[in-house]
C-alpha cells in the first residue's frame, strides 16, 4: 500500500513545496504563469495541457528514455528496500507496527469523514452557518454574473491563496489561526469521540449542580422506611455483599450493576505474577467501588474503593496497538503509584458512564456539604 500510494503522496509533498516556495525561481515563473492562465481565460486548457505532457513523458520514460524533469520541485525521499531474512522478533515487531500505521490510517479517515458529516448535519451552528451563507452567495452570484467573471475570480483567489496567503500562514501560525478561515472552521469541527467527550462534560456539569441542589436532605423513597431499605440485603457467590466488602449493611450495588461486570483486576503497582492480574466481577454502590476476585481465599484479594478517594477515572486501552477505544478503566487514587486498571471489560462504557456519574455525585455533594 505504502508502495503504491508513493506516487501519489510525492506528488502532494512536491505541491506543497510549491507554495511553500521551496525553490524560489520555480514557485516565482508557476505563480505567474498560472495567474496569467487565469487572467486571460486559459487556467482549464493549461491545466489539461499539464496532463498531456506529463503523461507524454511518462511514455518516453516507459521506453528507456531518461527523464529527470518534473513540473514542481523534487523533494521526496527515497524509499528503504524491505529487509529479508527478518528473525521472529523482528517480524512481531513488523506486525504490530504495520497495526499501529493502519490504525493510524483509518482513524485519520475516520476522523475526516466525521468532520464533513458534522459539517452537513449542523452539529456545530455557528461554522454550518457559515457554509449556508457561501452557499447562497454563490447561488445568487452565479444567477446574475457571467460565467467568465466567476471563474476569474475563483481562479485569481486560488491562486493568490495557494501561492501567497498559505505561504504567510505557514510562517506564521499565530496569524493563520486568527485569520485562515477555511482552516479555523476545518480544526473547530468535532468529530464523533470529541462529541462524546463535550456531552459527557455537559452530564456531569448538570449533575453537579443537581446534586449539590438536592442531594443535602435526600431521604429515601415515599413508601419505603430507612429499616426496610437497609434489610433488603444484595448476595454475591460468596454471601451477603456488606458481609464479603466489609461495609455497612446499607451500601448496595446501584440497580445497573446489581449482577455486576465481568473484568481482570490490573494492578501494575504489584511486583508478584500472581498479585498482578485478578479475574472478578466490578460493583459500584452509593459510596464505593469493589472488585470481588474470582479466586477462592481470603477476602484480602477483593479490592474495595471509596469514590471521594478517588483523583482520576478515565477510559483506558491496555493494548494500544490493537484497534478500537479499549475495554478498560483506570481509576487513580492517593495509596496507589501507577492507577488501577479494570480490563476486559464487554460493557465497559456503560460501567464507565455508571461510576463516572456516581463518583461526579459524590465528590460534588461531599463539596457543598464542606461548603
Amino acid at each position: 500500500l505504502e508502495r503504491g500510494a508513493k506516487p501519489v503522496t510525492n506528488f502532494v509533498k512536491n505541491l506543497s513545496a510549491l507554495s511553500d516556495w521551496y525553490s524560489i525561481y520555480t514557485s516565482a515563473i508557476a505563480f505567474i504563469i498560472y495567474m496569467n492562465a487565469v487572467w486571460h481565460g486559459w487556467a482549464i486548457p493549461m491545466f489539461l495541457f499539464l496532463a498531456i505532457l506529463r503523461l507524454s513523458l511518462n511514455y518516453l520514460i516507459a521506453r528507456g528514455w531518461r527523464i529527470q524533469w518534473s513540473i514542481v520541485p523534487e523533494v521526496s525521499e527515497p524509499m528503504e528496500p524491505p529487509k529479508e531474512d527478518l528473525t521472529v522478533s523482528e517480524k512481531f515487531q513488523l506486525v504490530l507496527d504495520v497495526a499501529q500505521k493502519a490504525q493510524n490510517l483509518f482513524g485519520k479517515m475516520a476522523d475526516i469523514l466525521e468532520k464533513i458529516k458534522n459539517l452537513f448535519m449542523w452539529v456545530q451552528p455557528e461554522i454550518t452557518q457559515k457554509l449556508y451563507v457561501a452557499l447562497w452567495a454563490a447561488f445568487i452570484a452565479s444567477c446574475f454574473l457571467p460565467y467568465r467573471i466567476i471563474g476569474l475570480a475563483m481562479g485569481l483567489y486560488a491562486g493568490i491563496k495557494f501561492f501567497l496567503i498559505d505561504f504567510i500562514f505557514k510562517r506564521c501560525p499565530r496569524l493563520r489561526a486568527k485569520y485562515d478561515t477555511p482552516y479555523i472552521i476545518w480544526t473547530s469541527l468535532p468529530t464523533d469521540p470529541q462529541l462524546k467527550e463535550r456531552s459527557n462534560a455537559t452530564v456531569s456539569r448538570r449533575l453537579q449542580t443537581a446534586a449539590s441542589r438536592s442531594y443535602v436532605g435526600s431521604s429515601a423513597p415515599t413508601g419505603i422506611s430507612k429499616d426496610e431499605d437497609t434489610s433488603r440485603f444484595h448476595t454475591t457467590k460468596r454471601g451477603n455483599f456488606h458481609e464479603v466488602f466489609n461495609l455497612s449493611e446499607n451500601e448496595r450495588p446501584l440497580a445497573v450493576c446489581e449482577n455486576g461486570w465481568r473484568c481482570c483486576l490490573i494492578n501494575r503497582d504489584r511486583k508478584m505474577p500472581t498479585d498482578y492480574i485478578r479475574n472478578g466481577v466490578l460493583y459500584v454502590t452509593e459510596n464505593y467501588l469493589c472488585f470481588e476476585s474470582s479466586k477462592s481465599g481470603s477476602s484480602k484479594r477483593n479490592k474495595v474503593i471509596k469514590l471521594t478517594d478517588i483523583t482520576d477515572i478515565q477510559k483506558y486501552k491496555v493494548l494500544s496497538v490493537l484497534p478500537g477505544s479499549g475495554m478498560g478503566i483506570a481509576v487513580s487514587t492517593p495509596s496507589t503509584q501507577k492507577p488501577l486498571v479494570f480490563g476486559a471489560m464487554v460493557h465497559r462504557d456503560e460501567a464507565f458512564e455508571t461510576i463516572f456519574n456516581q463518583y461526579v455525585k459524590i465528590t460534588s455533594a461531599s463539596s457543598s456539604s464542606e461548603s
